[in-house]
């Protein structure tokens, strides 16, 4: 699994840190996502799997390896 983040569409929500937070953080400066980990192993997977699914503004997107 490997996770892109899109930081021209992310809007700042912070879903993805609430979901993963040792995956995802968010930048201070405008809150835009920061990716952590761009390929997490299987203990992430079903938390970065959340974290795409709850992005507001479709942002986060998972390529299967």
């Amino acid at each position: 699994m490997r996770v892109i983040a899109d930081r021209d569409v992310c809007v700042g929500a912070g879903q993805c840190v609430l979901t993963e937070p040792d995956v995802f953080d968010q930048d201070e400066a405008d809150g835009r996502v920061i990716l952590l980990i761009a390929e997490p192993d299987k203990t992430y997977e079903d938390a970065v799997r959340e974290a795409c699914d709850l992005c507001p503004s479709g942002a986060l997107s998972i390529v299967e390896d």
